[in-house]
């Protein structure tokens, strides 16, 4: 009976975390088709996706979407399986692991702007050989970034994608038995890359194949990077979505409605073609396996695979160290390398007009974050195996493109007569935190011994007493850095917080953002470096609280 109660909970809770994207979606769905009463749609028609079918270039712009969610993705993924490949275990492998970890904490908005300032005509890259080696007195008249081909913000994802994909491996590298494999296909001469390919990699890609599937819809689906680095003539077709809900005119929330409603279409088919290159990597995988090549040499692409890794996690890191210092620089003429001068000018005419978002920034990334915090634990003390298997549901988010549900949610709260507020914002932000949250708590709750609350139980204590004396506690660590994560995501969700707050709730990601547009580069180094910052500041409490509870055991501080 108890299991059965358990069981009706889980499957209810499971419909309800469904609940917001089905909605979403739905809200999306109807108005495409004509049907939205508060605007006066009340009968059914195809007409806003032939007005869609007219607008200039939309082929093009769903094509880059569709290109640049395949291509950063395939790129990502190989570039790590071949590190993971070539180096797991070994001290590099944690040296690289370890400079690409605090990665994860930077916003993507924020990693473009920093991409941006290092390859732009007249970035610092070009100014560092100019005019010695180029000859360029003035930026030369170049399309980067924003280039046609989207170049520029394929390069963005895969910088950001790398460091995410590798942790989602290293999640999951224990429960392979890699000392074993690598032993066993040594003794067969095959080189480290191969060998791991042959042996191990069928059944590490099964375990990360959802959030591969996520960073393939998140990629095709980008609004943020895509504003700043992506093509504008024409711009993503997120982002042409994106600006026609922002249009005054609102007829052209139908015509909204209809891009989104392609936006899903597009992420579907990326996820179709996305299988059909796992076929062919599994023939590719039948033929190595079975041709009895070796393959033993496979030194520089171990080199390759590292050194792409580390420049990735290097150019982003000299990036946020130029947002720093065009934040303070005087005037900082091309082709000089340096600025003239430093001052704090901007940082406090800045710092004024912060103060309200800069709140609301951290109000919403708190409150979604501990909410989301709470049902992640809440689920898997219910979860019998101890495992986030069973809560797919909650992952529903990362496979839908936010544009195809998030419009839909923006008009059911305007027919519901919800005002924006800092609570409608922070209980969106949930929606997209919870799966991060459960991502990151459920490896180490699964991974504690479970002997310790079998004793507890045989004291006669109960499962919530067990729960709050025993498994939090050893688990605080673990619990932080979710909570961490779930603020760093909280703080660099662009799209929501538009769309849901209306304009009249600004964070510093929608400030920011807004400024991508303008030529002021050092506010947008102060604005840039601050949305950094934040995700930092999560993660460095995770890291101090722990030490400083547990100071006198040292057993609970690693």
């Amino acid at each position: 009976m108890r299991d059965a109660l358990r069981r009706g909970i889980g499957t209810g809770l499971a419909v309800m975390l469904c609940l917001p994207v089905l909605a979403g979606l739905a809200g999306s769905l109807l108005p495409a088709f004509g049907y939205l009463p508060a605007l006066g749609g009340t009968e059914l028609t195809l007409g806003h996706f032939e007005e869609l079918a007219t607008q200039p270039h939309i082929l093009r712009s769903a094509m880059i979407s569709l290109a640049a969610g395949l291509t950063s993705t395939l790129l990502a993924l190989v570039v790590v399986a071949t590190f993971v490949a070539g180096f797991a275990g070994t001290r590099p492998f944690a040296f690289i692991k370890h400079l690409l970890s605090p990665l994860l904490a930077v916003p993507h908005a924020a990693s473009a702007f920093a991409i941006a300032l290092l390859i732009a005509p007249s970035g610092f890259l070009l100014r560092l050989v100019s005019p010695e080696l180029t000859g360029f007195l003035r930026p030369p008249d170049w399309l980067i970034p924003n280039d046609p081909l989207g170049l520029s913000m394929i390069s963005g994802l895969v910088g950001k994608e790398i460091p995410f994909l590798l942790l989602v491996m290293l999640a999951a590298l224990p429960q392979l038995p890699l000392a074993n494999a690598r032993r066993l296909m040594s003794a067969l001469g095959y080189g480290r890359v191969p060998g791991f390919v042959v042996a191990l990699w069928p059944l590490l890609y099964r375990q990360i194949r959802l959030p591969v599937f996520a960073v393939l819809v998140y990629s095709s689906s980008v609004v943020d990077v895509a504003m700043i680095l992506g093509p504008r003539l024409p711009p993503t077709l997120p982002v042409r979505v994106a600006q026609w809900l922002a249009d005054d005119d609102v007829g052209a929330r139908f015509l909204a409605s209809a891009g989104a409603v392609l936006q899903l279409a597009l992420s579907l088919f990326a996820i179709v073609t996305w299988i059909g290159v796992e076929r062919l990597g599994r023939l590719c995988h039948r033929r190595l396996s079975s041709s009895g090549k070796r393959l033993s040499d496979d030194g520089l692409l171990r080199l390759a695979a590292a050194a792409i890794t580390a420049l990735s996690a290097a150019f982003i890191f000299a990036g946020l160290g130029l947002l720093a210092l065009w934040s303070i620089a005087g005037l900082w003429p091309f082709p000089d390398s340096l600025p003239a001068s430093l001052t704090l000018r901007v940082w406090g005419r800045a710092l004024a007009e912060l103060a309200g978002p800069l709140a609301t920034t951290v109000t919403i990334g708190l409150l979604s974050s501990l909410v989301a915090l709470a049902i992640a634990i809440g689920l898997l003390s219910r979860s019998a195996n101890n495992s986030a298997d069973r809560w797919l549901p909650v992952f529903l988010p990362l496979l839908v493109p936010e544009i195809a549900f998030v419009f839909g949610l923006q008009v059911l709260t305007v027919v519901a007569g919800l005002s924006p507020s800092i609570a409608t914002v922070a209980a969106m932000h949930l929606v997209f935190v919870l799966p991060y949250v459960l991502l990151s708590l459920a490896p180490p709750w699964r991974a504690l011994d479970r002997r310790y609350e079998q004793i507890a139980s045989g004291l006669g204590k109960s499962r919530f007493k067990i729960l709050l004396t025993i498994r939090l506690p050893m688990l605080l660590r673990a619990c932080l850095t979710a909570f961490a994560v779930g603020f760093a995501v909280s703080v660099s969700l662009y799209l929501p917080t538009v769309l849901i707050g209306a304009g009249r709730v600004t964070t510093i990601t929608t400030e920011a953002v807004a400024l991508s547009s303008g030529g002021d580069r050092r506010v947008i180094g102060v604005y840039a470096l601050l949305q950094a910052l934040l995700p930092f500041l999560g993660f460095l409490v995770a890291s101090l609280v722990p030490q400083l509870l547990f100071r006198h055991r040292r057993a609970m501080r690693i």
